[in-house]
């Protein structure tokens, strides 16, 4: 494997050296209380409580002895090796399409981070970490890349949405050639949006691979390190926002077109928690990091408890909103975000079943928005954002809804699709996401690996096995495309492109996982009951009361 203390980056003048401007120094994100410091302790959230020896990367290899592969799989893992991208010679990631018959390629030629995560799980899973190694020393060494649109330059530690590899001639030098990484860190993406996900997934990444190789030498590397501190020193920023969840621009995560979900959306906020789990295990403690633990500490209790007790809704709760008084002024009213009952949807009073529930979309004052995103409540089951009996509620509405968010064609990026004027005035009249296309409601068949994780985290394996039956009849016939349209997934989608790479990876990670549960253990989270005791409030000077012990509903089973 080549050294990673030199890298060639397109434009390479423009790097900077890693470095720490705020928290590196010791900054208290939480205020001058210097008993905040004395009562953290140095703890390392296990995960699903499994040791590095009991998962090392003799185990995990041993897991997946050689067996009979089908031609569905055969075919995949042919697709997916043939998407890999090679840098300088050794494998670096996976394109994001690799369709032979495409000849204008957009930027689907190129590495996407979010679009590499089940790849890499893939390639993990089956015993293959070199590419996946390579992917994560690579993005880091882009994440130092000098950023800039129209002469201004965003957060330090913001990672690009993909990198391309490009092949340039040598100057001075005839005949010879080199390669080069082209980041694109937004700025060259359709609405010029950052990509607020892309640290948040290459820190769950990391941690994925220490978890399934037992390798957790690349995690504790200096320049490591200082990655994932730019990340959290870049989220845990202050702000004018009054709650703890991440405040983005529409389009900055896997809905990347104008949708409706800037502020707060579920997706962000699930990734999000999971990020800062993942770093808390990570992070090497030290004077220079020990207020950036606790800031940590901190901000997953405080999102743990806003997303339980303000995003989640089922029956009862939304009976609770219909008959909501507005306009109350007090830090003890129940409807703390000025709600009018009015904006309940007519299709959930009819939809939402009896025996299940699920964490709405978005969050902002006076809006509510009641869309069923698939991929922020899926996480919320992985990473225990959400209780036991919530992580239920939400597969057991999936099961109920199968045939709105699954039918033909797992799954649903979001339900119900913008129609008529709502689409028209939210998405601006956009002609890719048109009704029950694209992320309007479209099908995603990649979301199959994160309903698997969700599924067998919570027992119930056989619901990802009819999913899984499903895209097999459909995704080899149809040259796997990128995502499905219409109400029931029934066509391939108008401008989705063939062989889409996380589609494949989708659907083989799926599989592993299912052969090997045991391993799914250690991708996932079991429930922290000492963040929800660990609350701020508590250690702050004049506060009379928490708004934990008024909340109406319970945050933990």
């Amino acid at each position: 494997m080549k050294s990673f203390e030199k890298i060639y980056i397109q434009g390479g003048f423009n790097v900077k050296p890693l470095v720490i401007e705020k928290i590196e120094e010791g900054q208290d994100l939480v205020g001058k209380n210097e008993g905040i410091e004395k009562e953290h302790k140095s703890k390392v959230d296990d995960g699903a409580n499994a040791s590095t020896d009991q998962f090392g990367k003799a185990e995990v290899l041993e897991s997946n002895p050689e067996r009979h592969l089908s031609e569905v799989e055969k075919e995949a893992w042919k697709l997916l090796r043939g998407a890999v991208v090679n840098y300088c010679g050794n494998p670096v990631g996976t394109v994001a399409a690799a369709d032979p018959a495409d000849k204008q390629p957009l930027n689907y030629d190129q590495v996407f981070i979010r679009d590499f995560v089940p790849s890499a799980l893939a390639f993990l899973l089956n015993g293959e970490a070199e590419i996946v190694k390579n992917f994560l020393l690579h993005t880091l060494q882009l994440q130092s890349w000098e950023k800039t649109v129209d002469c201004y330059s965003p957060g330090q530690g913001l990672m690009p949405a993909s990198f391309k590899v490009r092949t340039v001639p040598l100057d001075g030098r005839v005949g010879e050639f080199e390669d080069v990484l082209d980041p694109d860190f937004g700025e060259s993406a359709i609405g010029r949006v950052a990509p607020v996900d892309s640290g948040l997934w290459w820190i769950i990444l990391l941690r994925a691979y220490g978890k399934l190789t037992g390798d957790y030498t690349l995690q504790e590397r200096v320049d490591v390190q200082t990655g994932i501190r730019l990340i959290l020193n870049l989220c845990l920023s202050d702000g004018f926002d009054m709650f703890p969840t991440l405040l983005v621009t529409d389009g900055s995560c896997m809905i990347d077109r104008r949708m409706g979900i800037h502020g707060h959306p579920l997706e962000i906020q699930a990734l999000f928690y999971s990020a800062l789990r993942c770093a808390r295990e990570m992070l090497t403690v030290n004077d220079s990091t020990k207020n950036l633990v606790v800031a940590v500490n901190n901000r997953l209790s405080a999102l743990s408890f806003h997303m339980r007790e303000y995003y989640w809704v089922d029956m009862k709760k939304i009976n609770e909103i219909y008959r909501y008084k507005t306009e109350e002024y007090s830090t003890e009213a129940i409807n703390k975000f000025n709600i009018y009952p009015d904006q309940i949807p007519g299709w959930l009073v009819d939809w939402i079943p009896e025996t299940g529930g699920y964490f709405i979309g978005n969050l902002q004052p006076a809006h509510m928005d009641f869309r069923f995103f698939t991929l922020g409540n899926l996480w919320a089951i992985v990473s225990s954002l959400s209780t036991s009996k919530q992580s239920e509620g939400i597969l057991n509405l999936i099961e109920e809804k199968w045939d709105d968010l699954v039918a033909q064609m797992p799954l649903k990026i979001c339900y119900p699709a913008l129609e008529h004027e709502e689409w028209r005035i939210i998405t601006g009249g956009d002609p890719k996401n048109t009704p029950w296309s694209y992320h309007n409601g479209g099908s995603w068949p990649t979301l199959l690996w994160q309903f698997t994780l969700a599924c067998i985290k919570m027992e119930r394996p056989e619901l990802a096995r009819k999913a899984v039956a499903l895209v097999e009849k459909r995704l080899p016939v149809d040259h796997w495309p990128e995502y499905y349209d219409t109400r029931y997934g029934r066509f391939i989608g108008k401008q989705a492109r063939l062989h889409q790479t996380w589609t494949i990876a989708g659907y083989l990670t799926s599989k592993l996982l299912l052969d090997n549960p045991q391993l799914a253990s250690i991708l996932s989270w079991n429930e922290d009951y000492e963040l929800l005791e660990n609350c701020v409030c508590g250690l702050k000077s004049g506060r009379k009361k928490c708004s934990r012990l008024t909340a109406r509903s319970h945050i933990a089973d």
